[in-house]
């Protein structure tokens, strides 16, 4: 056991000088001038140091960073950040819903213009740092592919199932109010009933294939956003425009369609459960997981 110990720090003392001395490399590169730098000024060189585009290294600290203060946030306060982002996610069916009932089914253009509404509902639970299940298929991830321990899956495994669990609470209670609350216009709420169907029309198989992309562009929207320089809602609405009008799916903003249906009594919730979030969610883990964050921390593995 002491000759273990005693390799495992030997290996840690050797893996910091190599982390330090790759850490001096690249400063030494940035201090260096390129050819056409050293026909600057010193103000002229500021300047282009300024508008210099953050390295993917620097990007995955960020967001390492986050996802080591998000594990160790407690219980209650993922809890209720979790509903939170669960009703403020269902805005995004709500304002689909609307320019739906506006502008009637038949329109032309009806599936692009109305896939600007699903953005809202994403702008605001991010912009609001609340806490979204797909964010986290990456954010937390990130600190335990760097240092694996049983402590670290467990800590993920705590986060995922109250965020998932605080989400799905949220869209069920927005389910409610708008099929129950009497606050919603026939208009708006048989429009809301027709975007709910054509999501219950899929497949359990098409589902989890279409989950797949939306988990990889919520996961690339959180990579993106430390480097938006003030351009985060453009971002946002961007990819996840490109969600709705693709038609791929996403399990927190779509449990509150299929949440809808189960209250209007046109399904039950096993059915709910079973053929339409168990696979969403699977596809998002797999998009967001299994494919942006490995190939997040595989680009900078060999650079630490």
């Amino acid at each position: 056991m002491p000759e273990h110990s005693s390799e495992k720090k030997a290996k840690e003392a050797v893996d910091e000088q190599e982390s330090r001395a790759k850490a001096e490399d690249r400063e030494s590169r940035e201090q260096t001038p390129t050819s056409s730098e050293k026909s600057l000024t010193p103000k002229e060189r500021d300047t282009v140091a300024e508008h210099g585009s953050l390295s993917s290294l620097a990007l995955y600290s960020i967001i390492l960073r986050e996802g080591e203060e998000e594990l160790q946030r407690p219980k209650m306060s993922l809890w209720w950040s979790g509903v939170a982002a669960g009703l403020g996610i269902s805005t995004s069916v709500l304002v689909e819903a609307i320019i739906r009932a506006n502008l009637g089914s038949d329109h032309p253009y009806l599936t692009l213009l109305e896939s600007l509404g699903y953005s809202f509902g994403f702008v605001l639970v991010i912009l609001c740092r609340l806490q979204l299940f797909t964010e986290n298929t990456i954010t937390v991830v990130l600190p335990v592919l760097a240092q694996p321990t049983r402590n670290g899956f467990y800590c993920i495994a705590r986060l995922w199932g109250i965020v998932l669990a605080a989400n799905l609470c949220g869209t069920l209670i927005t389910a409610a109010i708008g099929v129950h609350g009497g606050i919603l216009t026939v208009d708006t709420l048989g429009a809301m009933l027709e975007i709910s169907h054509h999501l219950a029309t899929l497949s359990p198989a098409e589902t989890l294939l279409r989950g797949i992309p939306s988990g990889f562009f919520i996961a690339a929207i959180v990579w993106m956003l430390p480097s938006a320089q003030k351009s985060e809602v453009l971002i946002i609405i961007m990819f996840t425009w490109l969600i709705a009008a693709g038609d791929f799916t996403h399990v927190i903003a779509g449990s509150n369609e299929i949440f809808t249906l189960v209250l209007n009594g046109d399904m039950n919730i096993f059915t709910a459960l079973l053929y339409h979030i168990a696979p969403v969610l699977i596809g998002n883990i797999i998009g967001g997981t299994g494919l942006f964050a490995m190939l997040a921390y595989g680009q900078v593995h060999e650079e630490m």
